[in-house]
C-alpha cells in the first residue's frame, strides 16, 4: 500500500492541487487532506487504490521499500510512451499482421 507521503509527493511532482487529484480519483477534498495529514480519519485501503490509481494514470511510478536499491518507499515520474505499435502484451494471433 502507498503511504500518505508518497501521496503528497506525488502531487507535489505532478504540480496538481487536492481539488484536481479529487476529481481524478473520485475521493473528497476533505479525504484527501485528510489521508495526507495522517490525522483524523482511519482511511480504507480502497481510498488509497483510489489515490494510487489516478496519480499512475497522471505518470507515477510507485516504489515500495527496498525496491529500485536500498531504500525506503518512494516513488519516480514516468516517461510517457510514444505510439510505437503494440505493447508485448498486446500481441496475439488476431494481430499479426
Amino acid at each position: 500500500m502507498i503511504t500518505p507521503a508518497q501521496i503528497r509527493a506525488a502531487r507535489a511532482m505532478l504540480d496538481i492541487t487536492i481539488e484536481e487529484l479529487a476529481s481524478e480519483s473520485g475521493l473528497a477534498p476533505l479525504v484527501i487532506l485528510q489521508i495526507e495529514a495522517e490525522e483524523g480519519r482511519d482511511a480504507m485501503s480502497g481510498d488509497f487504490d483510489l489515490l494510487k490509481t489516478a496519480l499512475e494514470r497522471r505518470g507515477i511510478t510507485f516504489l515500495a521499500n527496498g525496491e529500485q536499491g536500498g531504500g525506503g518507499a518512494g516513488l519516480r515520474m514516468v516517461a510517457p510512451h510514444a505510439e510505437q505499435g503494440l505493447r508485448p502484451e498486446e500481441l496475439t494471433a488476431a494481430n499479426d499482421d
